[in-house]
């Protein structure tokens, strides 16, 4: 029995069952067909999707499926689109980062860069049933309210801020993802040409926002308590930003959490700019189970509106879950709401009900709780496993919270080299020179351990580095 389950095989198997039985003729029967390839009933119906997409076959339930009897007709001679390099000539931001980010390592690599929960963490059972009693809701397949559903709104603003914080539902715009949230806030916030205050290092993502919004960027330097903020007020007053971007809590890449007071001083540059901080609140609920107490949000402290504060679901459930909440007050919000109107009118209501669905039920405290032992022994794995078999290695600090550990390699060697021998011995952890502006290679990798299959494989993963480092000193 071949048990070649790849989903391209099983298509490339279709493609010529639908050449031996002609238009109009029947294939063999699924389970036919899943017994003689050895493969999923799963993995056969998705092949099947795929060519009933392309018009090659069609289904007759309780018949079977049938190659179709006028098959679609592909191009004789490929379109010369030579013309389009000339014609959009402009600069374009780099988002080379973002897509190492969104790249699925190849098959056999230990994924030690992605910053999304391995399917095993996510809480699947219950996603599925939250979907399933949303699509059962009365008016779910209607419009969307361009600000969100209220009661939606209403969850964020008590998750935030606690049910007697400043923030309430009206404050609060649904949007698709953190990174939406990120992008809508700059552009409504900004005009093309002016400053924005960014971290240093930080996430690829806000420097890919803010070049797209046409900003300049405006770096300043993160150390073990988080944010330089001593250098605000100047960086303010120089460079004419009235925008800061920055991640108090488990700071990505760095892991940095905002020391208390640097989080009062930060404010008081804000004010004092008359500027807006845009709090990326991505780890909150990425906590690990042996983790203190963590401090609130900068926006349940703030009474005048500096605050604007991004709470996304995508995290701690699944990367398809592209909801957040982006909350603002003022003028602010009305700003944030129209662009994000002009964007995409609205965020699809399924979507909206599955996340409220799945936020109001009790199978997602258990799913957190479980999260963050599971997180917790995982830091604990890459932390002793880089302890014990690359030493070589300098973790900057150990948080107990977040999905990443910060890195320095030793002297004399850089990321891009130790990143490119690292993907040929079978693991991938990602170049510290894509969290700073565009320049040269850095001395920092940056592991995630969030999207690995195991603590097992992150070991493996581990040793697999190992060799690589030993390879090119």
């Amino acid at each position: 029995m071949d048990h070649d389950s790849s989903l391209g095989v099983v298509v490339g198997r279709l493609r010529a069952e639908v050449t031996s039985a002609g238009p109009g003729g029947r294939l063999p029967s699924s389970r036919t067909l899943v017994r003689q390839w050895g493969i999923s009933p799963v993995t056969l119906s998705r092949a099947v999707t795929v060519l009933m997409a392309e018009g090659v076959v069609s289904s007759r339930p309780g018949a079977g499926v049938f190659v179709s009897e006028r098959a679609p007709r592909r191009p004789a001679t490929s379109a010369d689109l030579s013309w389009q390099e000339e014609a959009l000539r402009t600069s374009r931001p780099d988002i080379a980062p973002m897509m190492l980010m969104l790249a699925a390592p190849a098959e056999g690599v230990v994924d030690l860069s992605t910053g999304y929960l391995h399917e095993s963490l996510q809480p699947s059972r219950a996603l599925a049933d939250a979907i399933g009693r949303a699509g059962r809701r009365p008016g779910t397949w209607t419009r969307a309210p361009a600000d969100g559903l209220p009661e939606l709104r209403a969850w964020f603003a008590a998750d935030i801020c606690g049910r007697e914080g400043p923030i309430g539902a009206n404050d609060v715009l649904i949007s698709s993802g953190g990174q939406t949230a990120l992008v809508t806030a700059l552009r409504a916030l900004t005009d093309p040409g002016q400053a924005v205050l960014v971290e240093a290092p930080t996430y690829p993502g806000t420097l890919a926002a803010a070049a797209a919004a046409g900003l300049r960027t405006i770096p300043v330097p993160v150390d073990a308590d988080g944010l330089r903020v001593e250098l605000l007020e100047e960086a303010f007053a120089t460079s004419g930003a009235r925008v800061l971007v920055c991640q108090p809590l488990f700071q990505n890449p760095t892991g940095a959490v905002l020391a208390p007071p640097r989080r009062a001083r930060l404010m008081e540059a804000v004010r004092a700019a008359g500027a807006f901080v845009i709090e990326d609140d991505f780890t909150r609920r990425l906590v690990h189970d042996d983790a203190p107490d963590l401090p609130q949000p900068l926006a349940a402290d703030d009474p005048d509106g500096h605050v604007v504060h991004i709470r996304s679901l995508t995290k701690p459930t699944s990367p398809s879950l592209r909801i957040s909440g982006l909350t603002a007050r003022g003028a602010a919000y009305a700003r944030l709401r129209d662009t994000h109107v002009i964007n995409s009118f609205f965020v699809p209501r399924p979507m909206q009900e599955t996340a409220l669905e799945l936020m109001t039920s009790p199978s997602y405290a258990t799913h957190l709780r479980r999260l963050a032992a599971a997180l917790r022994e995982r830091r604990q794995t890459l932390t002793q496993s880089l302890a014990e078999r690359s030493p070589h290695l300098t973790i900057d600090a150990v948080r107990p919270g977040g999905y990443h550990l910060w890195t320095t390699l030793p002297d004399g060697m850089v990321d891009d080299q130790v990143v490119a021998e690292a993907v040929r011995q079978g693991v991938s952890v990602s170049p510290g020179r894509n969290f700073y502006l565009p320049g040269g290679p850095t001395r920092h990798l940056r592991f995630s351990y969030a999207a690995a299959a195991s603590a097992d494989e992150i070991v493996r993963g581990v040793e697999r580095l190992d060799q690589a480092v030993r390879k090119l000193r």
